[in-house]
């Protein structure tokens, strides 16, 4: 199937004329230090099985724009979900008003890019429904057969397609295609009176084709059941501070969410972040360096270009310790006196961009896992991560432990439950004694929420070991 460009979607099946669309956001920003016509269009779909059935199915369109203009520190926003000159018009009234009386000069657009980090293709032509469906079946089926103490299984495929095109004052256009797939798998294991789950999914912008390999799928499948079944043997979580080693990949999700938030440019414009003003300064122990990348190919946090059409990068938050980036959309980074990172990001064309993280990440050390964990004569393994909360102006943390295990002596005991993590993000990173060589990627399941708005995000890290942290659990350390 031919995979319509944005310019199929917006100036010819819309109807806009290019031409006359171009002069009206030129009229519209005319006098505004920056702003642009967000145009979007969108298929998603997601399917779930639980209990041996399909419980849902569901299928949606989106289409619309979001018109916006910047004066200062103000900023005019309208939208809708009418594809039309008239609509626009009506919507370059409304956001006339930030600029009036000003004589600002419109901001250096975004640099141009020709570059893709993932296939246009749309995941939701490549594979007929019927075969979706089946292939929920097959997991179910398969999770039940491979223990007897499955009690539940549920399974849920999602995957979505969205064309965007960024139309400037000027003229000059950015677009867009991103595909975006999901499987996730949850089995409940029990024996006796006694029942736990264990989770585990995939992810990535990509067709469905690499996920819904048999190969794939029952890997996803394996690791939910092993983590149910640890959990069957999981004793209550002690309680304390104590060392705590951290495993690699999807444990990333602390440092995104204590610290990744915390470094975001309106947070420090505002200077309600922790981090405000330490531009430079010790902020984190020496060997630690943290990056957000959105240039990884096919992840699920990666962008070609964010939604103010600046180019995605590799940027530097913390390098050895020291404070040295930022993330930046335009509005704050010209406020500030710095650079966009392509950092700008919105959930869809109803909400104007914001500063967002897209693939963050602390680098990998020199130390072997296996020698970390040897170091410790008593402490916690935190594996897995569910829900956290953070205060982003403190840095305050609370996080639950989905999988987690008792360090004595140098070896991994016991799994856990009721393991949760309490600190605040810029202190831990200055307990940070020892990091692994064995950096790793989450598996691509991430959505981050700020402000109402949920993006898809990815995290990594290696294995941690940071010597002190306080430990929430149901009994005496």
């Amino acid at each position: 199937m031919r995979v319509s460009t944005p310019d199929d979607l917006f100036f010819s099946r819309a109807g806009l004329d290019r031409a006359r669309t171009e002069r009206l956001v030129g009229e519209a920003l005319k006098g505004a230090d920056d702003g642009e016509l967000f145009l979007e269009y969108s298929l998603s779909e997601a399917f779930g099985f639980d209990d041996g059935r399909l419980k849902s199915a569901s299928f949606d369109t989106s289409q619309g724009f979001g018109l916006r203009a910047v004066a200062g520190e103000q900023t005019g926003y309208a939208h809708a979900s009418e594809l039309s000159e008239a609509a626009i018009r009506r919507a370059a009234q409304t956001v006339k008003s930030v600029r009036q009386g000003r004589g600002g000069v419109m901001s250096e657009a975004p640099a141009q890019t020709n570059r893709a980090l993932y296939t246009d293709v749309n995941p939701l032509d490549e594979v007929p429904f019927a075969a979706k469906v089946s292939l929920l079946e097959e997991i179910d089926a398969y999770a039940r057969g491979l223990d007897p103490r499955v009690r539940q299984v549920s399974a849920s495929l999602s995957g979505s397609w969205q064309a965007v095109s960024i139309l400037r004052a000027d003229g000059r256009i950015a677009r867009d295609v991103r595909p975006l797939v999901r499987l996730n798998v949850t089995v409940v294991a029990g024996q006796g009176d006694r029942q736990e789950s264990g989770s585990h999914g995939v992810g990535g912008r990509a067709g469905y084709a690499v996920y819904l390999a048999p190969e794939n799928w029952r890997a996803q499948v394996g690791e939910a059941l092993r983590q149910a079944l640890v959990n069957l043997e999981a004793v209550p979580a002690p309680a304390g501070s104590m060392p705590v080693v951290l495993g690699p990949g999807w444990p990333g999700i602390l440092l995104h969410e204590a610290i990744g938030h915390g470094l975001e440019g309106d947070f420090n414009r505002k200077k309600t972040s922790v981090f405000s003003g330490l531009m430079g300064e010790r902020v984190a122990a020496k060997g630690v360096t943290v990056v957000d990348d959105g240039t990884l190919a096919n992840r699920r946090g990666s962008l070609s270009i964010d939604d103010e059409g600046t180019p995605s990068e590799r940027t530097v938050l913390i390098e050895d310790g020291i404070l040295k980036g930022l993330l930046q959309d335009r509005l704050n980074a010209r406020l500030m006196g710095m650079r966009p990172t392509g950092n700008g990001r919105r959930q869809d064309f109803g909400h104007m961009p914001m500063p967002r993280m897209t693939n963050t990440i602390m680098l990998g050390g020199t130390s072997d896992p296996g020698e970390i964990i040897a170091s410790v004569k008593q402490g916690l393994y935190a594996v897995n991560f569910g829900g956290g909360q953070v205060d982003i102006t403190s840095g305050k943390f609370v996080f639950s432990c989905t999988e987690a295990y008792e360090i004595e002596n140098g070896k991994i005991g016991r799994p856990l439950k009721g393991a949760t993590l309490i600190g605040a993000g810029a202190e831990v990173l200055t307990h940070v004694a020892r990091i692994g060589n064995d950096m790793a990627l989450d598996p691509g399941v991430g959505t981050c929420g700020k402000d109402g708005q949920g993006v898809p995000v990815g995290v990594g890290q290696p294995t941690l070991l940071i010597d002190q942290i306080t430990v929430g659990g149901t009994r005496a350390a």
